[in-house]
Formats: C-alpha cells, structure tokens, sequence
C-alpha cells in the first residue's frame, strides 16, 4: 500500500474511531491571560541556551484509541527535554472532531505553561474546520504564540525571534512558513508550493533584520510542513551533499519549485530548514551550504509509520555560538543523532568551509 492509499484508509477509519476514557482536559481561554502568559520574543536563559523541541505529524484523532501512543509521546517528549519552545511542523488532527482533536494534542504545552506555535500541514483543514478556523481554535489555547499574518497565503505564517540574555540583542530569527495543502495549479498534480506572496513576505522581514543588525544577516531557521522541491534535490544527489539519519521514503515534495530555497539563498540567513511530512524520513542533510532538516515522527498508527518508537526532534541554541546542536529524542528516552552543525558534517564528510 502507498503512502496516499494508507492515508486515505486511515482517514475513514479514523472519522468513525472508537472512543477511550482517558481523554486529555481541555485548556480554554477563559482561565488564562494569553497576551501576559506567552511571548513571541524569546531570550537565551542564564546559561546561555535555548531548546525547541519539534513535533510533528501526531495525526491525532480524539476518542481514536490509535491515537493513544502520539498524546503518550507528546507528554514523555516535554518531561524528558523541557524546551523553552515547541514547534509543531504541521498534520496535527487527522479526523473528525477537528476543534476536540487540536485541543487535545496540544494540551500537554498548555498544561506545562510551555509556549508553542504550529505550522499547518496538508490534512489539518480537511475535516469539519476550515484552515482559518483551525487558526483561531489554536490561538485559543493557553501558550499558544501564532500570529496572523494578513495579505499573504495560508494561516500558520508566523515570526519568532530569539535575543541575547545579556545586550538583549536579536541573536536568531525563526520563520514559520505555511506550506498551504494541494497544487492549486492546473495540470499539476500533488503537493502545493509557498507562495510568491509568502516568499515576498519573508525576503521584506528579513531584509529588515539585516538592516538592523549594520547590514549583516541574523542566523535564522524556517519551519513548514511540506518538504521544498529542492528537499527532493539534496536527498537524491549523492554526490553534491552529505547525509545523517534515515531516508525511509521518497520525499513527497511539491511538483514545483516555489523559488522559496533561492530567496534564502540571496537573503544569506537560513541556516536550516524544518520540515515534516515524510513519516520514514528522520535525516539531515548538508546541500549548497544549508541544512534540510526532516523532524522524527511524532505520531500514532492512525497512519503509516515505520520509524518506531516515534519521538521528536530537539534543536538546542548556544548564544555566542556559530551554529546548533540537534538529536532526535525517541519515546523510551534514548537518544539518536545527537550531532552539533556544522561541525560533526565537515568532520564525517571533509566538508570545507
């Protein structure tokens, strides 16, 4: 079976799913402060770090036994690494109630006062909310930090920034992209692309960071759903980059290239790329000097998944620091991939600088 016959199996299935009792409470608005209790500009603590842990593809469906093991994941995930920021890179829901799925998903942030923000994915607005009202419901719940950002496509278009503990200075920009669903183009089939608006957006704000800091590029990652067409590129080119971790599958990229990878490339500030999607693929892989980084599945058997135990991926920042430190956290608590960029590639692959 393919990857979109599982998918679309999974869907009917997960619609009609049974329910089991131990539901996660809900957190709503009416008790907390939103405005006062999160934060979308973030600093370096004392020590100087700073942790994101990603999640990504829980599918999660509530009253969905099958779903059981992503909620467990999510919960052993934030009591092992207790990140400063999470970062959910899209596919949260995977069935009817869509509000009471996200709700619960996202509770154990909520629950632990942790700040998180998403990116959508392709299935989050295919059930009985629209993208837009998947937006609200998200910025409802307690630690949430999505802004809305008008004019441009999608809804989970968002920026993070991350400041020195000592000057208070912006030391990183992190931008969350939304990779929107399916090719709105006729005679293209498949995944969509980020927009041309989306792309403007992003090489505007940037240009602003860098006027800032006397013309100089901040260090910035970008989180989305949707693996670019050039992810495809780096994966099949043996040659020309260098790959860690597992490549389970094929990269389900869109069938164009939106022009997204050039603007970083021109605007000289990302320095990774976060993406999901591909539930058999965990690796990283180095091409033309920037990072296509795949997220460790974080979901449950309401879709197909090799890669067990699921977990996530933890990114961790060091101010003063060129460069991250990044491992895979799997449920049970071992570690994988535990690999500081650039320096474990240039030393494994004689990468120069």
């Amino acid at each position: 079976m393919d990857r979109r016959d599982f998918l679309k199996g999974s869907t009917v299935a997960g619609i009609t799913g049974l329910i089991f009792p131990h539901a996660t409470a809900v957190p709503t608005m009416t008790t907390i402060n939103k405005e006062k209790e999160s934060s979308r500009d973030f600093f370096f603590n004392k020590e100087g770090k700073f942790k994101i842990l990603q999640l990504t593809d829980t599918h999660y469906i509530a009253g969905d036994p099958r779903s059981v093991r992503a909620l467990d994941n999510v919960n052993q995930m934030l009591d092992l690494e207790k990140p400063d920021l999470v970062i959910h890179t899209g596919d949260i829901v995977f069935g009817k109630p869509a509000e009471q799925s996200v709700r619960e998903i996202l509770a154990p942030m909520a629950e632990r006062k942790i700040p998180f923000a998403v990116t959508f994915g392709n299935h989050d607005e295919e059930y009985d909310r629209t993208r837009a009202q998947m937006l609200d419901i998200v910025r409802s719940i307690p630690y949430n930090i999505n802004t809305k950002i008008d004019g441009i496509h999608g809804e989970s278009n968002a920026i993070l920034t991350l400041s020195s503990h000592k000057s208070g200075k912006i030391c990183r920009v992190f931008y969350l992209f939304d990779s929107n669903a399916y090719s709105q183009i006729d005679g293209i089939k498949g995944y969509d692309h980020i927009r041309f608006d989306q792309i403007a957006w992003y090489r505007k704000e940037s240009e602003k960071f860098t006027r800032s800091n006397e013309g100089k590029p901040i260090p910035s990652f970008a989180f989305f759903h949707i693996p670019l067409l050039e992810h495809k590129r780096a994966l099949q080119d043996d040659f020309y980059s260098e790959t860690w971790g597992t490549k389970g599958e094929l990269v389900a990229s869109a069938n164009v290239s939106s022009g997204l990878f050039t603007s970083m490339k021109e605007m000289d500030d990302i320095e990774a790329i976060f993406v999901g999607h591909d539930h058999d693929n965990d690796c990283a892989t180095l091409w033309n000097r920037l990072f296509f980084v795949f997220g460790r599945f974080s979901g449950c058997d309401t879709v197909y998944n090799d890669l067990k135990p699921n977990g996530a991926r933890v990114i961790e920042l060091t101010e003063g620091e060129k460069g991250f430190h990044s491992w895979i956290r799997l449920y049970g608590g071992e570690i994988i991939q535990d690999l500081h960029y650039p320096d474990d590639f240039m030393k494994r692959f004689g990468v120069k600088e």
